[in-house]
């Protein structure tokens, strides 16, 4: 909300977002996120955004939200589009917010990373979850605790950022892509389906530290094609795979679900090919659904990810989920990779094959140029070196999880130590819940994460459900068949 306060005529709020909630207010007592945009809107800010049209709301998903949000900042002067062109079943999931300031360049910035600009997104590291919540399962209660996790980015990369929302803007496919009946509301309804011109690209800022991002993405293979990726781009796939193969120590990660057997395999054979290597990672304890039909196709997925990685390091595959002190379960939603603190990832996508490949995503890779001089300060032993960034962030994280003070992290800084503090911390919470919650809390909101098989009853439907319907696979058929990204 800072930096766009500081927005003046003239200069660009570009984003894209899967779903806005117009009243989700940015701090306590307001603005709301409608008001905000407006309001920049109104001075003479050239507010652009594009949203996933999205399926009905009777379906728990936000089809009059993201058209509420588009019709109260297009009232102000800027212009929002649903935008529809996706692979069937597919979604634009892109989050991200690119602020330009044409003639003054080194106050650009963009945020990118797993939060929405809807309810349930505005919550902190007590995890008390937001007041504006969203419905979801029983377990998280009427304000799930909710855990996310976006970047901040300047310099080069906000052109880069720029680029890509441009090239989905002035992109010459409709933006309707949902059928005939989609198509006849929409123009009932008056809707805008043109997109106007942008103004100018702005130069990229410049330099401003020692960090490299990659800007990676994903559009899947559909008709008519994107006229920037003819046959959809997965370059976060790619960089994933890339990164992984490259793994010798640790692959820290959180995700919202972890469920892909193909994406399970990359971690299988680099802990089969590394004998040393650890997979940390920290899930949600429950799906954000309930309900006998919408269940089990959820946890099928997850389980055949963590059984396969099991079978191929059962001592070496770590996962756990959170709790908030209350002892209600907190919603992972950040997307979140670190490797061998050299290489980290913070994005929209998820370890899932529909996030490679099927929906519309957008992440970027960090390689910061600082050493870590902190022993072990090569911990894949292959001569890059620790980095700053990446190992400030898993201890970041690492600290909130283990409720410790900034600084309380000597034992975090090797792989092997640090595993050994997160199991002792999720076994003493667990076994201290488990034995009816008798004496002080010990610290942590760790806890071990547990899958039990379906019954083979509800295997039998759910199996293919979540493989065509919750998983489904967006690449081109020689790709599929090729197994390849």
């Amino acid at each position: 909300m800072t930096e766009i306060g500081a927005l003046e005529p003239g200069d660009h709020l570009f984003f894209t977002d899967w779903r806005g909630d117009p009243d989700e207010r940015v701090r306590d007592g307001g603005p709301t996120v409608a008001e905000v945009f407006a309001a920049a809107a109104a001075r003479g800010v050239v507010v652009k955004g594009l949203l996933w049209r999205s399926h009905l709301d009777k379906l728990a998903y936000s089809e009059e939200e993201n058209r509420t949000l588009s019709d109260e900042i297009e009232a102000a002067g800027g212009e929002v589009l649903l935008d529809q062109r996706v692979r069937r079943g597919g979604s634009h999931h892109q989050k991200l917010v690119v602020l330009r300031h044409p003639g003054r360049p080194e106050r650009d910035i963009a945020f990118a990373g797993g939060i929405d600009l809807c309810h349930s997104r505005r919550d902190d590291a007590r995890h008390h979850g937001d007041p504006q919540a969203v419905r979801m399962a029983s377990a998280y209660g009427p304000n799930p605790p909710w855990h996310d996790v976006q970047l901040a980015l300047r310099g080069p990369v906000v052109g880069t950022l720029d680029r890509s929302f441009r090239e989905r803007w002035t992109d010459r496919v409709p933006l309707d892509q949902d059928g005939p009946i989609a198509t006849v509301t929409d123009r009932l309804r008056h809707e805008d389906m043109r997109p106007d011109p942008l103004p100018d690209l702005p130069p990229d800022p410049p330099g401003c530290g020692p960090h490299t991002v990659q800007v990676l993405r994903t559009y899947p293979a559909m008709r008519p094609p994107y006229g920037f990726a003819r046959q959809g781009e997965r370059s976060v796939a790619r960089g994933y795979t890339k990164a992984i193969k490259r793994a010798r120590r640790i692959v820290y990660l959180e995700d919202q679900y972890l469920w892909s057997t193909e994406v399970a395999q990359l971690f299988a054979e680099a802990m089969r090919d590394n004998p040393r290597l650890h997979l940390v990672a920290v899930v949600p304890r429950h799906p954000d659904v309930d309900g006998a039909f919408a269940l089990p196709p959820n946890q099928v997925g997850r389980e055949q990810a963590i059984e396969l990685c099991r079978r191929a390091a059962a001592d070496r595959v770590h996962v756990f989920d959170l709790e908030n002190h209350d002892g209600t379960p907190i919603y992972v939603h950040a997307k979140v990779c670190v490797i061998d603190d050299v290489w980290c990832s913070v994005g929209s996508d998820n370890f899932n094959r529909r996030s490679w490949t099927h929906d519309s995503e957008l992440s970027c890779a960090v390689l910061d140029d600082t050493a870590d001089g902190r022993d072990p300060a090569d911990p894949a032993g292959l001569g890059d070196g620790a980095r700053r960034f990446a190992r400030d962030l898993r201890l970041m994280l690492m600290r909130e999880h283990l409720d410790r003070d900034d600084g309380d992290d000597k034992d975090l800084l090797d792989p092997e130590s640090a595993i050994t503090a997160l199991t002792g911390a999720a076994d003493r919470l667990r076994d201290w819940r488990d034995g009816g919650r008798v004496g002080p809390r010990p610290p942590g909101r760790l806890i071990p994460h547990e899958t039990r098989p379906l019954p083979w009853h509800q295997r039998l439907w759910a199996l293919p459900a979540y493989r065509m319907i919750y998983d489904p696979d967006g690449r081109p058929w020689r790709d599929r068949r090729a197994g390849s990204w």
